[in-house]
């Protein structure tokens, strides 16, 4: 049987995976409380990279930037480079809606490296694909 947290994770990154901000914010509450009162800083980290997500949707950009950084520091500290690679996307992907190239670049470019350091080829392609487009 699938604990809480566990389903609670599924839905919000699922929700934060098709960009559904409000499926994020139905969620997102709870994922949180569960993952602290489990001690459980992945699920943590992936709450504030969803909520990072609902508030550039929102077009809160600080508050995104501030969750992003979160989950960054959290997946970093536990050496998982595939979700902090996912995290450095949106980062990039925040970057580049407020208009720096430069800043968009490097975050794809260290997610790209992240991805390719476990060979998630198709996070590397389609990071590929972001990092050629203007």
């Amino acid at each position: 049987m699938a604990h809480e947290h566990i389903v609670y994770m599924m839905l919000v990154d699922s929700a934060a995976s098709m960009e559904d901000a409000d499926s994020v914010n139905k969620y997102v509450p709870r994922l949180i409380e569960l993952a602290i009162r489990d001690n459980h800083k992945p699920y943590l980290a992936i709450g504030y990279r969803a909520s990072g997500i609902a508030f550039r949707i929102a077009g809160d950009h600080h508050q995104a930037d501030e969750h992003f950084q979160e989950a960054l520091k959290i997946f970093t500290d536990l050496e998982m480079p595939w979700q902090a690679g996912r995290t450095l996307s949106e980062m990039g992907k925040l970057a580049r809606l407020q208009g720096d190239v430069e800043l968009s670049k490097k975050m794809f470019t260290k997610a790209l490296q992240a991805f390719e350091k476990i060979q998630a080829k198709s996070d590397s392609m389609k990071l590929q694909k972001a990092l050629e487009t203007k």
